[in-house]
């Protein structure tokens, strides 16, 4: 059967030498079964769960620190192998992750790239290695991802002014501590914050302060704009960066007081931490736009599967209360919600908000 089975032997031919054919013949019989063990344990090694590289952009913000919580618990539950890294907010860490994730054979990156627009020569180094990325919290200015995770975050700047402008009945001087603008997060929350106030509330002066997400920064802008300006009556955070030095600030000045003082300085803040919660609770600030750390974790790792699974995704409704949007052509965004929070529940400026005890919000489900 060999003989006939081997179209390099002519019909009838004779071999020469039998025993050195019979060893030929184990010794091929012997690399075919190596070879038949060898594919068994590749395909057993296929069929498991897939590793993938998470870079974690920061560990300096309770909200950050919150999605690194999540992150390891949603990746049991969607049966991933985890490699992780942090980038502590710099770009060029960032970049030497990456290459740390390549080296260790990851199929699929997730990342929160914080310059947005230094982070396209990593994306386009991953997608010529057929490596998916999904970006969480922040969208690339230009590059090739699968997915984007996000909420609107035009809709905090919006949502955040229109609870401003409520309270200060459209007049009035209030600060926006903005994050960094090389952020398309810091981008979107100050355009959009200053574009509804233009519109809605001109009778409001913005004075718009640059603090790069550091809350020292904010700090000492605060209060170089109280001691020039002390009837400023409102604070917008672009996140909970500036929670801490924003009240200590205040406290210094005797505005620490609660929302039924004269002197009481309305507050709105951009994350939906415990402490923001609690600090609504007590009357010391007024709001938050919850930015959901915990559906973060869970869809990042859900679409960065199914990127690995060759699944398609297309603009619409998805099955989790969110909207996928096309931002530019092959750049799909899915916006997960993010709602205002305030202490009592009610609406302001046609945007409803949850009351900050609401037990939907993740912030009170941290542990």
């Amino acid at each position: 059967m060999i003989y006939s089975a081997d179209p390099g032997t002519p019909a009838g031919m004779k071999l020469s030498h039998p025993r050195r054919a019979c060893l030929g013949i184990a010794a091929a019989l012997a690399v075919s079964m190596l070879a038949a063990c060898g594919n068994s344990s590749t395909s057993s090694s296929a069929g498991g769960p897939p590793t993938v590289g998470v870079d974690y952009p920061r560990s300096d913000t309770d909200f950050w620190n919150s999605f690194i919580k999540y992150t390891p618990e949603y990746a049991k539950q969607l049966t991933v192998t985890l490699k992780t890294t942090n980038s502590q907010n710099d770009v060029a860490k960032l970049t030497a992750n990456a290459q740390t994730f390549i080296s260790q054979g990851v199929k699929g990156v997730v990342m929160a790239p914080q310059d947005t627009a230094a982070i396209a020569p990593t994306l386009d180094q991953l997608a010529a290695k057929k490596i998916p990325v999904v970006t969480v919290d922040t969208r690339p200015d230009t590059g090739s991802v699968y997915m984007v995770v996000r909420a609107d975050n035009r809709a905090y700047g919006e949502k955040a002014c229109q609870f401003l402008g409520t309270k200060l009945a459209g007049k009035g001087k209030v600060v926006m501590l903005q994050g960094d603008l090389a952020s398309i997060n810091g981008r979107d929350r100050t355009e959009a914050f200053n574009d509804c106030m233009t519109k809605n509330y001109p009778g409001i002066k913005v004075f718009g302060e640059a603090a790069n997400w550091d809350g020292a920064i904010a700090a000492q802008k605060l209060q170089t704009d109280l001691t020039a300006n002390p009837d400023i009556k409102g604070v917008y955070m672009e996140s909970s960066f500036a929670l801490s030095g924003t009240l200590q600030v205040l406290k210094q000045r005797g505005l620490l007081v609660g929302p039924d003082d004269p002197k009481h300085v309305f507050i709105v803040s951009n994350d939906g931490i415990p402490e923001e919660l609690k600090d609504i609770a007590a009357g010391q600030i007024d709001a938050t736009v919850s930015q959901p750390a915990d559906l973060y974790a869970k869809y990042a790792l859900y679409y960065l599967k199914a990127a690995i699974d060759g699944k398609t995704f297309k603009p619409g409704a998805t099955d989790h209360g969110s909207t996928i949007i096309e931002v530019r052509p092959g750049l799909l965004e899915d916006q997960l919600s993010a709602p205002l929070v305030t202490a009592d529940g009610a609406e302001y400026g046609g945007v409803a908000s949850l009351k900050s005890t609401d037990s939907s919000l993740w912030g009170n489900n941290l542990h």
